[in-house]
């Protein structure tokens, strides 16, 4: 298995584990332009630039499951460790799009 295949793997597992995960919360680390270029259906954006200052006015409840993308995985581990600091309990880097093999949303 290649390095890549690993990485998609990574980002399927993840995507089911969230899916299958009530309540649960996708989030797009990405920047606004890049999320509007496209992203995984209902996922929300809440740029690693803002994360830290922001997080707690859109997600209060901080025992709620979080996954986390990015473009390739590197933003969403720096958020996820941003998130741990912060108090969040259930964070899960799921890596970045560039593995995701289904449709986006624009």
């Amino acid at each position: 298995m290649s390095v890549f295949d690993q990485y998609i793997k990574q980002m399927e597992e993840g995507m089911k584990e969230y899916k299958s995960t009530s309540p649960a919360v996708l989030i797009d680390v990405r920047e606004e332009d890049e999320y509007s270029e496209g992203h995984i259906p209902n996922s929300m954006n809440i740029p690693l630039s803002v994360i830290e200052n922001s997080i707690e006015q859109r997600i209060e409840n901080k025992n709620i499951p979080l996954f986390l993308y990015c473009f390739s995985g590197a933003r969403s581990e720096e958020a996820c460790m941003i998130l741990k600091r912060k108090g969040y309990s259930h964070i899960k880097n799921i890596g970045g799009i560039q593995f995701y093999q289904e449709t986006v949303s624009k």
